[in-house]
């Protein structure tokens, strides 16, 4: 029976995940592609020009909506907490583990295309956060707002003539599924590649790593309001002292800049290299960690945005919009100059995780070794605490408002991170790729036929905005 199950598991996983699409290219390598970058990737430069490419027309309005004063109430997190929340779980062992895997297989050039999908799914997160604040609902349980795309798949299918349809109910709950799912196995994930970071570093046994992890986990997502109140210090600190460390190595190394710029360009469009698979490599893997790292499309971070109260729903798109940026463009950046303005030679031979450990060691010595582990510790773990955040939507859209199913879920996500820590189940990660496979398949139903929504709060806001400065401009003029 067990065989059967797990042959299950890896025939839905390589649908999305295994190779659809073969591209020859220059030098005899190939492009392959699969289920998810074809979906992800169209409909990301879609909404980039939907939204006459959003990301870069307005990053200075990004700059100027995470700067202004929140607009909290009771339990509602204000638009920068929702973006500290949604910044906990993509700032995460992706921006380490996944970058370093990247460049390791695809070369300096996967830096570029991470760059590349960062500005693409910009725009899809901004979409989708736009939608989630538009279809929130009150939360009694927590005294704030609630949503996300079971909310806004809901909607969709309801309609005036449709409130009978069946898929008005089963269509949100099989996304709601999905992502309980996909943090289940992503709990695991967490905890197993933290216990081995500190098992390797400081020969710390994997139980007492563990036990210390979960204990900590519990104490914050059991209490009412904790978690959110944790991120708010947690997030900001660690984001910002792996980011000044990256500044520090740039810094020591600025004049080898130019040429590892030059490495990065080259390498993303190089068709004749054949180590790594070339072009194809460096375009696949830099897609593949950046799409996945920032998690614009999958429907995770909408249910952040639609907990925020907000002046305007295009405010929680822009400052999702945003985060992806700091995610992909500039954390997963820091990672991959820290190991690219390292000699070639200390990261020859090293295992994936490894590589990041040798540079941080060639750079700071001693320290830079522990510093990397307790980063990654900290990164996987806000990204704990910060899935159990999103699950509280998805819980009580599937059972309710109730504590009892709130609680039930946090129990056995702990519970899965005590396993995680302990051992390593393969199937189990799969699983939780199937999860967040299947959340960007249903959140993608919902996507594209709303989007329309989406693009006209968008222009709402900036004909808003237009009057709030021409009326500023105005009452100066008045005060000279």
């Amino acid at each position: 029976m067990s065989e059967i199950f797990l042959s299950i598991v890896s025939a839905i996983y390589n649908v999305f995940w295994g190779d659809w699409i073969h591209i020859p290219l220059p030098g005899g390598t190939t492009l392959n592609i699969s289920l998810l970058v074809v979906i992800l990737i169209p409909v990301g430069i879609y909404f980039t020009i939907r939204t006459v490419f959003l990301p870069i027309r307005m990053f200075p309005e990004m700059i100027h909506i995470t700067l202004e004063k929140g607009d909290k109430q009771g339990g509602a997190l204000s638009g920068f907490q929702a973006l500290i929340v949604s910044t906990a779980t993509r700032v995460g062992m992706g921006n380490m583990v996944g970058v370093v895997a990247a460049v390791a297989i695809g070369g300096a050039g996967a830096v570029f295309w991470m760059w590349i999908t960062a500005l693409i799914g910009a725009a899809t997160a901004f979409v989708e956060a736009t939608l989630a604040q538009m279809y929130k609902e009150k939360d009694p349980l927590y005294d704030g707002y609630r949503g996300g795309p079971a909310y806004y798949l809901h909607a969709l299918f309801a309609g005036k003539n449709n409130k009978k349809s069946v898929a008005r109910r089963i269509v949100p709950i099989l996304f709601a599924v999905s992502g309980l799912i996909c943090w289940c196995g992503v709990s695991q994930v967490v905890s197993n590649s933290v216990t081995d970071a500190f098992k390797s570093a400081f020969d710390v046994p994997p139980i007492i790593t563990t036990v210390i992890i979960v204990a900590l986990a519990a104490v914050i997502v059991l209490r009412k309001n904790m978690t959110v109140k944790v991120l708010d210090i947690m997030v900001p600190i660690m984001a910002g002292v792996y980011f000044v460390a990256a500044i520090v190595v740039i810094v020591m190394n600025a004049g080898a800049l130019p040429s590892v710029f030059k490495r990065i360009i080259d390498s993303a469009f190089d068709f004749r290299a054949v180590a790594g698979g070339g072009v194809g490599a460096a375009l696949v893997m830099g897609v593949k960690r950046g799409l996945f790292s920032n998690e614009a499309g999958s429907g995770s971070a909408p249910c952040a945005a639609a907990a925020a109260n907000v002046s305007h729903p295009a405010k929680a798109g822009l400052t999702q919009a945003f985060g992806v940026i700091i995610d992909t463009i500039v954390v997963c950046t820091c990672t991959a100059m820290i190991m690219l303005l390292a000699p070639a030679e200390i990261l020859d031979g090293a295992p994936s995780m490894g590589m990041l450990v040798s540079a941080m060691g060639h750079h700071f010595g001693a320290f830079g070794v522990w510093f990397v582990t307790i980063t990654l510790g900290l990164f996987c773990f806000s990204t704990f605490i910060g899935i159990l955040y999103y699950a509280r939507s998805n819980v009580a859209y599937i059972f309710g408002d109730n504590w009892a199913s709130q609680t039930v879920y946090k129990i056995v996500a702990l519970v899965m991170l005590f396993i995680g820590g302990l051992a390593a189940y393969t199937f189990v990660w799969d699983i939780g790729d199937i999860g967040i496979a299947l959340m960007t398949v249903f959140n993608m139903i919902a996507l594209l036929p709303m989007s329309n929504q989406a693009i006209r709060s968008l222009k709402d806001y900036t004909a808003m905005r237009k009057r709030e400065k021409a009326e500023a401009k105005a009452q100066k003029a008045k005060t000279k």
